[in-house]
């Protein structure tokens, strides 16, 4: 898109820089013993958290990406907001910390068992990067009325906008996770 963002998309181009900006605070001074601590059997680490992240960045990303490619070449430019549904943004504010309900991580984006902290880090925010560059290239395109199978459940179809939304959220959840769990491997009572 050429030009600056409308108001919609410059909100989520700004949600998505805080999330890159919470995910760097996180991290920064944390040790590896800290980064990979749980505070018990089954929990995820902070490097869980973002592998985790990573994992479902890379697929949603990837299952946005042929729907978007599709848009640009039948020429589907932006007509209205970039912003979900009713649906979708029930399921977008489902997602929004503080976490009320546990969901179980889809088998295809479940973290892998302890991860080295600089590594979940550094896929994360590749795959951080790329959802960015997903929202810039495709920033002219109908994101609200181009849909996409949703990769977890193929019968469900959002919109691009509300996976974008989506995937903000999911990041804000689980780094209000990962930070709880930093709290608690950096309290001298709690920590391994």
């Amino acid at each position: 898109m050429n030009g600056p963002f409308p108001p919609d998309l410059q909100a989520l181009d700004e949600a998505f820089a805080a999330n890159e900006r919470d995910a760097r605070a996180l991290v920064a001074g944390l040790t590896e013993a800290q980064g990979t601590w749980r505070s018990a059997p089954g929990s995820w680490s902070v490097a869980e958290c973002l592998d985790h992240l990573a994992v479902g960045n890379r697929v949603y990303v990837a299952a946005l990406e042929p729907a978007a490619a599709r848009a640009r070449r039948d020429g589907r430019v932006r007509r209205k907001p970039a912003l979900p549904g009713l649906v979708g943004g029930w399921v977008v504010k489902s997602f929004e910390p503080p976490v009320t309900r546990k969901l179980r991580a889809p088998r295809k984006i479940v973290p892998r068992s302890s991860p080295p902290l600089a590594d979940a880090g550094a896929a994360f925010f590749a795959s951080h990067a790329q959802v960015v560059e997903f929202l810039r290239r495709y920033a002219d395109l109908d994101l609200a009325g181009v849909r996409f199978p949703n990769p977890f459940i193929h019968a469900l179809r959002f919109s691009l906008a509300t996976g974008l939304h989506l995937l903000a959220a999911h990041e804000r959840r689980h780094l209000w996770q990962a930070w709880n769990v930093r709290r608690a491997a950096v309290t001298p009572s709690e920590a391994p």
